[in-house]
């Protein structure tokens, strides 16, 4: 039988993860934590700040950190020892499909599929302090919209450029200016702007 699928936002705040702590000053974009069977996660993502690379090679609990300093933007891999809370929601049935860290606190966004497996992730994200649920919705309404398979957005792109639309962001004069978008987003005016930028130069590529 066919199960349905929700998107899941999850927020974090507390966990004690490495990638958190190291996201004081500056946001950390990662994909999904891979799982090993010693418990130990292996670890890929990527920040503008360069200095992340160094707390983050200092940090006891990270090994075998790599980056790659290509672009203005590096990436880095590393093994991470300790476990973290989205573990424990992976192991209920939360399918994680990208994470992002800003300020200490967690954002992951993700899968469950069927009703029944929503409610023990719901119940064990109840169980841990610090970890709420932001929003729940049907795949397909947002995660899998046209805009932003063609466009190559993120989510957090997506909705950024979405509520700075509804807001009036665009509009000539505009409506709302970038720190009350900010603050609709629940983010820092410095983090909305940069997920403008980066929305708009992947819609950009996308049509020119």
């Amino acid at each position: 039988m066919r199960r349905e699928c929700l998107v899941v936002e999850i927020s974090v705040e507390g966990d004690g993860c490495p990638l958190a702590d190291a996201s004081t000053d500056a946001r950390i974009e990662a994909a999904p934590p891979l799982r090993r069977t010693d418990g130990h996660a292996l670890l890929r993502f990527s920040t503008p700040e360069r200095a992340v690379g160094d707390r983050l090679d200092a940090d006891d609990r990270i090994r075998y950190l790599h980056g790659s300093r290509a672009t203005d933007r590096p990436t880095y891999r590393c093994l991470a020892k300790e476990r973290c809370v989205v573990h424990d929601l992976i192991d209920v049935g939360f399918l994680p499909e990208s994470s992002t860290f800003e300020g200490g606190s967690e954002r992951h966004l993700g899968a469950v599929v069927g009703r029944d497996v929503l409610e023990g992730v719901l119940e064990a994200a109840g169980e841990t302090v610090g970890v709420g649920i932001e929003r729940i919705t049907p795949l397909g309404e947002e995660r899998d919209d046209p805009t932003a398979r063609q466009f190559d957005l993120t989510p957090a792109q997506e909705r950024a450029i979405r509520v700075a639309h509804a807001a009036g962001y665009f509009t000539i004069p505009r409506e709302a200016d970038a720190g009350e978008v900010a603050a609709e987003l629940g983010i820092s005016k410095s983090a909305f702007l940069e997920r403008l930028r980066r929305g708009q130069a992947a819609l950009f590529d996308g049509l020119l």
